[in-house]
């Protein structure tokens, strides 16, 4: 007896320190990672830190890389990512909700589960040639905003479907039985109760996905985005009725990832100087997207009553 406690022991022992060994490993990974990230984002504002001015933001690109700047490229931007998180969320969320909640467990929903985690490692750049076809050529929507938002919302959909399914199928258990044992239908069961607990890994997949979709350039450029735009699409919204302008929607557009995809490629280290102001500014936009969908994370948390 005493021969099997102590070997009882020396397991829990072992199983210990390979978990702490683990988490040293982990740690230690991360910290690297990040002080990678760190590092080159000082880089950048080395770089480039001289050229974030005001004009910076608000001059359009320019022959003379001390006049160029960024307005046509963080407007594009913008306005493409909106067109993306439209369209891809609500059908994101709407998937994911019915794989795990309404589908039968039969061979057309497994064909759809396959597919949903491969298109999830599909090359950017095959999303790109969809849009193409789709979009601009099949659709007619020509070489604008809609189609570039479309193209990407495409490419970041089964991110956050399969991302919706895992929030989904974290929830307990017990707390559908509870609800139906109270009376509750399957949609009441799934909006008042699954939804809410689910809600914060749902914005993970969110934020992962948009994050993904901001900072691509190879969709963008085959769906033909411009290099050098002088004007801004309509604004989306205006002061006489109908208020709301949908004009935007078919217009040129460029990005930042093009933009800085354009000073880069020229021989002029001026230009270059320019890449790396874009780069901070593209960073600092996707941190702050980040923080505002992490915002919202942690505010759906707190109204959670477990």
């Amino acid at each position: 007896m005493a021969l099997q406690q102590s070997e009882v022991r020396a397991l829990i022992a072992r199983h210990k320190f390979r978990d702490m060994l683990l988490d040293v490993v982990g740690l230690v990974v991360m910290l690297t990672m990040m002080l990678i990230l760190a590092a080159l984002f000082l880089q950048l504002v080395m770089d480039g830190g001289d050229r974030l001015t005001a004009d910076f933001f608000q001059n359009f690109p320019s022959r003379r890389a001390a006049k160029a700047g960024i307005l046509a490229a963080w407007v594009g931007s913008l306005l493409v990512m909106l067109v993306t998180a439209l369209a891809a969320v609500p059908v994101g969320v709407a998937a994911g909700i019915w794989l795990e909640e309404y589908a039968p467990k039969s061979w057309f929903s497994e064909i759809i589960e396959i597919n949903v985690n491969n298109l999830a490692g599909v090359p950017s750049i095959i999303y790109g040639l969809l849009g193409l076809g789709l979009m601009v050529h099949q659709l007619q929507l020509g070489r604008s905003v809609a189609s570039a938002g479309l193209t990407l919302a495409m490419m970041i959909l089964p991110v956050v479907i399969v991302a919706t399914r895992e929030a989904i199928r974290a929830v307990p258990q017990t707390i559908r039985e509870a609800a139906y044992g109270l009376g509750a239908t399957r949609w009441q069961v799934t909006r008042d109760h699954v939804l809410p607990y689910s809600v914060a890994g749902i914005m993970t997949g969110v934020i992962i996905g948009l994050s993904r979709a901001i900072g691509e350039t190879a969709p963008l450029i085959t769906i033909g985005a411009v290099t050098f735009i002088a004007f801004l699409p309509a604004p989306p919204v205006q002061a006489s009725a109908p208020f709301l302008n949908f004009e935007w929607l078919t217009s040129p557009f460029t990005v930042m990832p093009i933009q800085m995809f354009n000073w880069i490629s020229r021989p002029d280290a001026a230009f270059h100087v320019n890449a790396a102001a874009a780069g901070v500014v593209l960073v600092g936009m996707t941190l702050l997207m980040n923080g505002v969908a992490i915002l919202l994370r942690y505010r759906a948390r707190k109204r959670i009553k477990w």
